[in-house]
């Protein structure tokens, strides 16, 4: 489970150290930081598939995301008594991201390229360093294995050793060592990260995908967008959970029921039996909200639940006699899954602090994100690696 998120320099993120447990519930007004945690932790999870540099590229580059702010707020900044200036930078450009959990911790710190490195890529941010470490914080004594712009060390029996080849400056050590043998405590933190599943873009309209009947197959996670919806709904009730998703769908679409069935061209139809209707309901036909909520049903429910699911903004298009099931459905989640929920909805996030959720209220103080009512002796210890 993580146990500490942290950020560096993203956007309105100029130093947020958050502590998580296995619920946690993110709320905040409109342009406050939620976002902003969110893209994030997507974009730290993409260092575990290779696409954390374009994925960055793909959003303008690294000063485009980049903390816009002055370097340092002082109290006389946050008071009022003086005004906002910046100052001559004194340090790199630098974005960094990490995490902290019960097992192993990962941190990451990306800079501008050198001349040498940008070639005809000039937007692609540079690793300048990445850290794999035990424990809470990553303290030197912590760390277990390194790496400083090209070169790779490792913690051994008679203390640090070289890791021969070298890192490529636009590629993460988590793709680049995959030897279990040579490097186990990269490889675990790699399969860790792999395990983390983000549902934000779940789509409804007319022509989203979940709209349209496939071809059934076996489906134990519904896909980013909720393509495989039908599959997935299907391989719920096949793996012997069927009365687990009657009882979610009745509770929160007043007694209906999913109707599957399967045509002659081995595509699966899916549809909604209503109370007094002699037919189902096709899903083309379904109603944005009532889509939604078969969506998260089938998230929420995976037989292959992932190690940590991020929602953000679930209750988007739900009418909100919907909230306090869909409430239910995510405090059942968390017994197999650590889970992060980003919200507007207040009904929501009470319910789910009813349910021991943790709550981090987020604020802009003069365009920084802050959480309400934590000073410095509320936040989790933490020490980035220097370059």
């Amino acid at each position: 489970m993580l146990t500490t998120l942290a950020v560096s320099g993203y956007r309105s993120l100029r130093d947020l150290v958050v502590p998580l447990a296995e619920l946690t519930v993110v709320t905040g007004e409109n342009g406050t930081g939620k976002s902003s945690l969110y893209r994030a932790l997507g974009l730290l999870s993409q260092a575990a598939s290779g696409s954390m540099i374009s994925s960055l590229t793909a959003s303008g580059g690294l000063q485009a995301v980049q903390w816009a702010g002055p370097a340092k707020l002082s109290a006389g900044m946050r008071s009022g008594e003086v005004a906002v200036t910046g100052t001559r930078r004194q340090g790199p450009v630098r974005l960094q991201l990490g995490f902290a959990s019960d097992s192993l911790g990962y941190t990451v710190d990306l800079g501008l390229p050198t001349a040498s490195e940008a070639g005809r890529f000039p937007l692609d941010a540079s690793i300048k360093v990445e850290t794999v470490f035990g424990g809470p914080i990553p303290r030197p004594a912590s760390v277990v294995l390194e790496r400083s712009g090209g070169f790779i060390r490792q913690r051994g029996d008679d203390g640090w050793e070289g890791v021969p080849g070298g890192a490529n400056p636009s590629t993460s050590i988590l793709t680049e060592l995959t030897d279990p043998r040579s490097a186990p405590e990269v490889v675990q933190v790699r399969h860790q990260i792999q395990g983390w599943r983000f549902y934000d873009h779940l789509r409804t309209d007319p022509r989203a995908p979940a709209r349209r009947d496939h071809l059934a197959t076996r489906t134990p996670a519904l896909a980013p967008d909720g393509a495989d919806l039908a599959s997935a709904l299907a391989t719920i009730a096949e793996i012997g959970r069927g009365d687990v998703l009657d009882r979610v769908i009745s509770d929160g679409l007043e007694g209906s029921s999913v109707s599957l069935r399967e045509d002659d061209a081995g595509r699966l139809c899916l549809g909604l039996q209503q109370p007094g209707m002699l037919r189902a309901l096709p899903v083309a036909d379904l109603s944005d909200g009532t889509l939604r909520f078969l969506l998260l049903v089938a998230a929420l429910l995976s037989p292959r639940p992932p190690q940590l699911l991020v929602l953000n903004e679930p209750e988007t298009s739900l009418h909100p006699r919907l909230l306090a099931p869909l409430a239910r459905l995510i405090l059942e989640a968390r017994e197999t899954s650590q889970v992060i929920v980003v919200t507007h909805a207040q009904e929501l996030a009470q319910a789910l602090r009813q349910g021991d959720a943790r709550s981090l209220d987020l604020v802009k103080e003069l365009g920084e994100t802050r959480v309400v009512g934590r000073g410095l002796l509320d936040v989790p210890p933490w020490h980035w690696p220097g370059r």
